[in-house]
Order: structure tokens, then C-alpha cells, then sequence
């Protein structure tokens, strides 16, 4: 069984939250073949491979690829966690590229039917531009990955440049969910999105990726600005919602402020081009004066 993860470290400054990390390569990137039939078991992987123009090559992707449009015409292989095995083999991919939550068992299953299979599992953004670059490298697409990843890291220092002129950074809670109350550790997403935009993770300090957490830490911690993830599934606006309608929490300087915020999941939660979406959005809240 083979997991790939990539960790590609761009030649920035030490500002990069990554600094002092070494670069590591599971596997090369580089292939022998080029990868015809492809089959994506998470909503990420299957963004990454329309915006390189590979949807004629895709031949199955979850019932949560949603986006672009297109993406929900094509053959669906199951859930997010609750993929068909036997679906997949029978559709004869020569590629599954494939979310951590794919179990171990499954994966060799495919590779015992001669299935390559690539598990793609960033924490942060550096590594979200090295499975583009990867994804690239396998399908043939290498200069549509460059150009894409050249654009993403362009808007990227923007944001971090921009983040330099704010006098003091604000604190940010980023609220995952309500019940029970979740926000994010340091090694998210949602952290390295805080910190380049200039905010400072008021959770930053817990190695628990979504940690739970008590309405009075929040209280304690009295956050400047808070984002809450909205649309998730059906919950809809439900925390956000409940964030505003909190009465304990009516003190905290990001409701006195009117700096609360909601935040779309799809372009938040999920590890793809649209995550410098989120990014620019956080910044628009975070650099605000």
C-alpha cells in the first residue's frame, strides 16, 4: 500500500509558517506514464483536476463534487467516506486519487487490481499548491500546474505583503461548529489562512487539530474577530446563527465590534484552488481598519 504526501516548501521568507520544516517526498513526482482514467474519491482532488482541464479524463467522482457544475454530471463512485470499492474497480481507472479518509484495506484492494492509487492529505496551503503540482506531474499537466500554482502563490504574497501594514495583528476564532463549540488548532488549514492574512489564532496553542472548546476560553480569550463555517451540509447558517444569538457571549469584543463573519465550507474546508478564495476573504476581514 502506498500513501503519497508532499510537502513542497516555495522559496519564501521566514515568515512562511512552514520555516525551519524539511522538505519531505513520500514518492517523486515524476511517472513513467501518463494517467488516463481517472477516478477522484474527494471534492478537492476532483477541483484541482477540472482547473487543469482533465474532465474528459475523469470518470468518477463523489456525490459531494459539486463545483464547478460540470463535475456533477459525471459518474458517481459514493459518499465522501463511504466510497464504492467494487464500483471503482469495475469502472477501470488507472488512477484513483483519494482523501485520508479512505480506509487502508480499500486502498489495497485497488492496488491489488493494478489501480495506482494517490492519497492526498495538506495541512496547509504550501502543501494544497504541491498535490496541484503533483496532480500535474501525473496527468501530463505539468505547465497548466505551474501557471496555476504561479497564480495562487502571486495572490498568496499579496495577501501576506498587504498583512506587514496592520499595526497589531487582530485575534481570530475560526468556529468549525457549534455543538459542541469546535474551532481549529495550529496545524489547519484555517491557521496558516489566519496567521498570512495577518490574524493571530487565538487556538494556535493546541496541537488538537479541531479542538472542542468552552463557551468561557471563548469568553477568556476574547477574540477581535470571529468567522464561522456556514453551509455545511444541511446545517446551514446554524453557527453562525448561533453565534450571533449567544447572549453569554454578547461581550466579546468581536459581537461589540459587528466583526463576526461567515465563511462558505465548500471554499474554506476544502484542500483546492479555491483556497486562496478563502484566504483573500479572511484577509478582507482581517486587514480591515
Amino acid at each position: 500500500m502506498e500513501k503519497t504526501k508532499i510537502l513542497i516548501l516555495i522559496g519564501i521568507s521566514a515568515a512562511v509558517l512552514l520555516s525551519g520544516c524539511i522538505e519531505e517526498k513520500v514518492q517523486t513526482t515524476q511517472e513513467s506514464k501518463t494517467y488516463e482514467r481517472i477516478v477522484s474519491t474527494s471534492p478537492a482532488a476532483t477541483e484541482i483536476l477540472f482547473a487543469l482541464g482533465l474532465e474528459d479524463k475523469v470518470i468518477g467522482v463523489t456525490t459531494y463534487c459539486n463545483y464547478p457544475e460540470e463535475a456533477k454530471e459525471k459518474e458517481k463512485i459514493g459518499g465522501f467516506s463511504t466510497v464504492d470499492i467494487e464500483l471503482i474497480i469495475n469502472s477501470t481507472p488507472d488512477l484513483v486519487l483519494a482523501s485520508s479518509m479512505m480506509k487502508d484495506e480499500d486502498i489495497k484492494k485497488l492496488e491489488g487490481a493494478g489501480i495506482k492509487v494517490v492519497v492526498l492529505d495538506p495541512e496547509n496551503i504550501d502543501e494544497i499548491l504541491g498535490n496541484i503540482k503533483l496532480i500535474g506531474d501525473l496527468t501530463g499537466k505539468e505547465k497548466e500546474a505551474l501557471e496555476l500554482t504561479d497564480d495562487m502563490q502571486g495572490r498568496i504574497n499579496k495577501v501576506r505583503e498587504n498583512a506587514k501594514n496592520l499595526k497589531k495583528k487582530p485575534k481570530v476564532m475560526y468556529v468549525v461548529w457549534h455543538e459542541p463549540m469546535m474551532s481549529v488548532g495550529k496545524n489547519t488549514k484555517a491557521n496558516d489562512i489566519i496567521e498570512i492574512a495577518g490574524g493571530e489564532n487565538i487556538y494556535s496553542d493546541t496541537e488538537i487539530q479541531y479542538p472542542k472548546v468552552s463557551l468561557e476560553s471563548v469568553i477568556d480569550r476574547d477574540p477581535d474577530i470571529i468567522i464561522a463555517n456556514i453551509g455545511h451540509g444541511d446545517a446551514k447558517n446554524l453557527t453562525y446563527e448561533y453565534i450571533m444569538n449567544e447572549t453569554r457571549m454578547k461581550g466579546i469584543n468581536a459581537l461589540e465590534n459587528g466583526r463576526v463573519y461567515g465563511i462558505e465550507a465548500d471554499i474554506i474546508d476544502r484542500p483546492g484552488p479555491r483556497i486562496v478564495d478563502a484566504l483573500e476573504q479572511f484577509a478582507e476581514w482581517i486587514q480591515e481598519e
